[in-house]
């Protein structure tokens, strides 16, 4: 019962409300009118069968009547015509006279008489002395009350159609009068609720025109506010377009001063590198050479923050795409304690980096600059203690976990150190020591993870040390040799002890238009047992190769040269020289240049490059690999 309850309800639901209000119209009026119409009916019919018995009744008193005589005298003769005067009366099918004992001594009856289908009527026959002396009973048909029966059925039919039709008619008209406005009202809903402007014509019942009116002034006032919001919009649009030109007009004036001021820099920079180098060969007296230390030291220190302004600018020029190798994680690691080890012992730190089995899917390279800078940053902020280094899997991935026992950072800090430009307060930072940042270490690391697809986290306690944690993919451990597994020349946190290259007998044309620079690369690469030829513009080198009797080995040019000019420009005017450089030269950049388009345009020369400042020995050991490199291609 329930469930028929539930099916009725969900079947009406399914109904509009017009079809609703006609079917609650049309249900009761059905109702009544059949219940109107049968008890109609049941009297109707009631009646006339009243009305045929009566008939009956009076035949039967007539044919009493007239047989009372012959009854007496037992005249069947008399009987019989009295009983056939009877039949003759409408609808009598049967007129029995019956004698005091009960014998039938009359009977007449219609052809077509079916059995036991009439109503019969009994009325005794009295004689003179008021005694009875026989019956008379009296069978009349109700055909007609059957033919009744059927007409009144018709006519029910006929009735109940046109009663149905007419409520119908008037439901429908009502549900029309009354759905029709709130089905325009949901349409106008459905165009306000898409942003137009919508609005109804009053018509229909007093509450309905009450709720029409109240959506008119609701959709009206909705409307101003979409305008006032909108206006709002639009100026605070402006406004946002006005703060981010002058943001993008600020970013790039900060490029360019980055970029400008890093490249003047570099030149000088460079050129003491050189010289510094020059000034320690073959010096024996410990006082020069520690004072020549102190100016490594600073040298030191500079390249480590124009590297963290080359890095960004990298990374800003979009020149640098990951390059995803298969590699063993420890491979990186042996790297890591190569590199710092030196470094936290001359600090009385304890550097530990736990031996790993592990494999990762990463760019070798920038995972290297990653883990490179976050150990340099723990150095730089850790006054006693040391530096933990260890990874371990987590799910399909590997996590790379950088521990140390430092300064530690302020809860209100932690989520800013990887801002460009951002630095904690001095606390912990050893100046003395030559390793005060420009705060871009960590903008580096960022910047480097978005482009590993991955993230790094960084958890930290005041005066209680620092972890940050870098998840990568995990890797498939192979037994081939690494393709492009080992940092290039030069890159930041790359290489480690290698064996002095022999230069001996190279000749090398070296061209700068920096003076200073250029003496202090003839000086080294003289040193080295190389043979130097020196240019400072393009048509100094290409009046070198008029006169040389043969090309030279190796080309070592800046990227940025007097008048316009370039290396790229140059090293193409050489190679178009008919006494010029041919295939068997090697080629190779040095620049301080950082604007994202030179170096998009270095990275697509396909030369090998170094940034300025350049350690005398990253620049041999780049000569070597150049040369090499050239000859196994020729």
């Amino acid at each position: 019962m329930s469930w028929n309850f539930r099916a009725l309800r969900r079947s009406l639901g399914r109904l509009s409300f017009a079809q609703q209000l006609i079917l609650l119209a049309l249900l009761p009026a059905t109702v009544a009118t059949l219940a109107a119409i049968g008890v109609l009916t049941r009297q109707h019919l009631g009646n006339l069968t009243a009305l045929m018995q009566a008939n009956a009744q009076t035949v039967a008193l007539q044919v009493a009547t007239v047989a009372q005589g012959p009854l007496q005298q037992l005249d069947r003769r008399a009987l019989q015509r009295a009983a056939q005067s009877g039949i003759n009366q409408p609808h009598v099918l049967q007129v029995q006279i019956w004698s005091e004992d009960g014998e039938i001594v009359a009977n007449s009856e219609t052809v077509d008489r079916a059995r036991g289908e009439g109503l019969q009527a009994v009325v005794p026959v009295v004689g003179e002395d008021a005694q009875p002396v026989g019956k008379v009973m009296v069978e009349i048909s109700l055909d007609a009350v059957s033919d009744a029966r059927r007409s009144v059925w018709l006519n029910v039919v006929l009735v109940l159609a046109a009663s149905l039709l007419g409520v119908g008619l008037a439901g429908w008209w009502a549900a029309r009068r009354i759905s029709e406005p709130i089905r325009a009202l949901g349409l106008a809903v459905d165009r306000l609720g898409a942003g137009e402007a919508a609005s109804v014509t009053i018509e229909g019942t007093s509450e309905v025109q009450h709720l029409q009116r109240g959506f008119n002034e609701a959709a009206r006032a909705l409307a101003e506010s979409h305008r006032l919001l909108q206006s709002r919009i639009n100026d605070a649009t402006l406004e946002l377009g006005r703060k981010n030109q002058q943001l993008e007009v600020a970013s790039q004036a900060k490029t360019r001063l980055l970029a400008a001021a890093s490249h003047d820099l570099r030149q000088p920079l460079h050129a003491l590198t050189l010289f510094s180098d020059g000034l320690a060969n073959g010096e024996t007296d410990p006082v020069r050479l520690e004072r020549i230390g102190h100016i490594r030291e600073c040298v030191d220190s500079l390249d480590r923050l124009f590297s963290e302004l080359l890095n960004l600018s990298q990374l800003d020029a979009g020149v640098l795409q990951p390059q995803w190798t298969d590699f063993p994680l420890d491979l990186l690691f042996e790297e890591l304690s190569r590199n710092f080890r030196p470094v936290a012992e001359a600090q009385n730190l304890r550097l530990v980096v736990r031996k790993t089995e592990l494999w990762v899917r990463c760019d070798y390279v920038m995972l290297s600059r990653i883990l490179n800078n976050l150990v340099s940053n723990s150095l730089r902020h850790t006054p006693e203690g040391g530096i933990l280094i260890g990874a371990r899997r987590r799910g399909k991935g590997v996590r790379i976990d950088v521990i140390d026992t430092g300064v530690g950072i302020a809860p209100q800090h932690q989520a800013r150190v990887f801002e460009e430009f951002f630095q904690v307060d001095g606390t912990g930072r050893h100046a003395s020591r030559g390793a005060r940042g420009m705060g871009l270490g960590l903008a580096t690391v960022q910047r480097l993870a978005q482009l590993l697809n991955t993230r790094v986290e960084l958890s930290s306690r005041l005066h209680s040390g620092t972890c940050v944690r870098v998840l990568v993919r995990g890797g498939t451990p192979v037994h081939t040799a690494l393709p492009g597994g080992r940092p290039e020349p030069g890159a930041s946190g790359a290489g480690g002890p290698e064996a002095e290259a022999d230069l001996r007998g190279l000749r090398i044309l070296v061209i700068d238009d920096e003076r200073t620079i250029l003496e202090g690369l003839m000086v080294v690469l003289a040193n080295w047992g190389a043979t130097v030829i020196a240019a400072q513009t393009r048509a100094e080198a290409l009046a070198l190769a008029d006169s040389w009797e043969q090309p030279p080995d190796v080309v070592v040019s800046d990227l940025l040269l007097q008048g316009g000019d370039n290396g790229l420009d140059v090293l193409a005017a050489l190679e178009r020289h008919p006494r010029g450089i041919g295939p068997a030269t090697a080629r190779l950049l040095v620049t301080g240049e950082t604007k994202p388009d030179r170096l998009r345009e270095v990275a697509s020369a396909g030369i090998a490059v170094l940034y300025k400042p350049v350690s005398p020995k990253v620049l041999r050991q780049a000569i070597h690999t150049q040369r090499l490199a050239t000859q196994a291609q020729g």
